[in-house]
């Protein structure tokens, strides 16, 4: 079928009239961009409904309620080779009440949003708090204390030029059968595969301090996958593009540069292809942000969790190495290392303006010249450590989610020197430069871990020689963080970020970022024998 067979089942009118106005003509100021956004919501209109549920549940007996609605839209639009594949629109409204009553919490979600729905969701709420309250009191478990938040009347919205909702399906979708033609008509590619994902959140907080919060987040992610095979030695080899998700809107998309890296992302898979196996050993790594990201998610995100140090969840990937006690007494890594969450972060999947108990957005330190000196918190997680007010990480996934502790983003710092990605290689004797996420595992404390990425060159008296595949490199986190003896400056740092940091159950996906600039490590490097190409 050629392009304007399947282009025809694509409604161009799926998006707004002046979706396709050449972007200089659509760049109003960051107040004009709220505005519009929060006059098309339709969750303002249904503030009175969250009022209501917030009222009745402390009309009920709560000591504590909050009330989200929010309206959730995603939507993907992708091709493979020269075909478009159904376009993917999913969108889910409704309310979530959230309480506390008798040091217990409580939760319930309708979509039903008549007077009589949200009255008895609230009592649900109610009656639940209540019944896990006896439960800790039997258990003899702490009852459920909140820290003081301060009251906040206000709006938020994701900086953008265009709403990517705005963008019809079928101009997505010639964009990128240009980019994976582009890709194929490498020599030696055999499929390609391409996408734009976005995400849209629109979500208004009332809650029982008197805080009323109605924020819109907007997130876009592309994906470009081209395969090589060789078919006489039946091998193949597959190469992702690494630009990663962002909260943006589609402007971040369409000027990203997919187009021209097209054929070098095809070049780069035909060269994995044939490129040398490893050999294993203890060796330097030097890792780019496009791989280091994930590292830092996983061995330091999960592990200051505090849910996860304090036993309390465990679910995908267990709990922490790290205990309470740990706060400000232990070395996790070389002085160089430093470690930030951030939620005010531009540009960031976790950037937020308040979180989903009301609690503004803040940076502050997880690690300090290699210390470990922070933790992600609740409002109720506060309390258990005795801090006074929150570090604002509370999230619920859609209205039927129940809001828990989620990862802020969390970054490693640059260094000082303003080190260059060349500065990393050209210091380095006998190591390997990765870049790219790939496979990866880790342990149920968050302690051993195994990571991969997607393309690996040798580094030989400090130069890139030749392209390696069959690449994981292993490490414990501690041994792994206190081996890092260069970062790169300011000018290297880049974020990575994932739209499916998973967690809790039921299951939720949260949306993180993580900046880093490259930075050079030990590590125990294995051969994975062709399996991670």
């Amino acid at each position: 079928m050629g392009s304007a067979a399947w282009l025809s089942g694509i409604a161009a009118s799926a998006a707004p009239k002046g979706s396709r106005e050449p972007a200089s003509e659509r760049a109003p100021s960051y107040d004009d961009q709220a505005a519009e956004a929060l006059a098309r919501s339709p969750v303002a209109s249904d503030a009175d409904i969250a009022r209501r549920a917030v009222q009745a549940a402390m009309d009920g007996g709560a000591t504590y309620a909050d009330a989200r609605l929010v309206l959730m839209r995603r939507e993907q639009v992708a091709v493979r080779d020269d075909r478009a594949r159904p376009v993917s629109l999913r969108e889910h409204y409704g309310l979530g009440i959230r309480v506390v009553a008798d040091g217990g919490w409580g939760f319930a979600a309708i979509q039903a949003l008549s007077d009589r729905a949200v009255v008895d969701a609230a009592k649900l709420a109610v009656t639940s708090a209540r019944a896990n309250g006896k439960l800790r009191k039997d258990l003899g478990q702490p009852l459920v204390e909140l820290v003081p938040a301060p009251v906040a009347k206000a709006t938020w919205v994701t900086p953008h030029e265009i709403d990517p909702f705005d963008v019809a399906p079928i101009d997505k979708a010639e964009m990128l059968l240009e980019i994976a033609a582009r890709a194929k008509a490498v020599k030696g590619v055999s499929f390609v595969e391409a996408g734009f994902s976005a995400v849209a959140e629109d979500k208004l907080l009332v809650t029982s301090d008197g805080s009323e919060l109605h924020q819109i987040f907007l997130r876009v992610a592309p994906q470009l996958t081209v395969t090589a095979v060789d078919r006489r030695r039946g091998g193949f080899a597959s190469r992702d593009h690494e630009a990663p998700a962002m909260l943006a809107g589609w402007e971040y998309l369409r000027d990203l540069g997919l187009r021209n890296d097209a054929a070098g992302v095809g070049e780069d898979a035909v060269r994995k292809l044939h490129a040398a196996s490893v050999e294993p050993g203890v060796k330097t790594v030097v890792l780019a942000p496009s791989n280091l990201w994930l590292t830092i998610h996983e061995s330091i995100g999960h592990p200051t969790e505090l849910d996860r140090v304090m036993g309390l969840e465990a679910d995908l990937a267990g709990t922490s190495f790290l205990r309470p006690e740990d706060l400000g007494e232990r070395r996790i890594g070389s002085e160089r290392v430093n470690l930030v969450a951030d939620r005010t972060q531009p540009g960031g999947l976790a950037t937020v303006g308040w979180d989903d108990e009301g609690v503004a957005a803040q940076r502050w330190d997880l690690v300090r010249d290699g210390k470990l000196v922070g933790w992600q918190t609740t409002r109720d997680q506060a309390k258990w450590i005795g801090e006074s007010a929150s570090r604002g990480c509370c999230y619920g996934e859609g209205h039927d989610g129940v809001p828990f502790q989620r990862m802020p983003n969390v970054s490693l710092q640059p260094g000082p020197e303003g080190y260059t990605t060349e500065d990393l290689i050209n210091a380095t004797e006998d190591g390997i430069y990765v870049t790219g996420r790939g496979s990866w595992s880790i342990d149920q404390q968050r302690y051993n871990f195994q990571f991969s990425g997607q393309t690996f060159w040798e580094i030989k008296r400090g130069r890139l020689t030749r392209p390696l595949r069959d690449v994981a490199y292993q490490a414990n986190t501690i041994e792994f963080w206190s081996s890092c003896d260069m970062i790169g400056g300011p000018g290297t740092y880049r974020l990575g970020g994932t739209f499916g940091d998973g967690k809790g159950q039921p299951h939720q996906s949260n949306s993180v970022s993580h900046g880093c600039p490259p930075a050079r490590f030990t590590a125990n490097v294995i051969n994975t024998g062709g399996t991670d190409q």
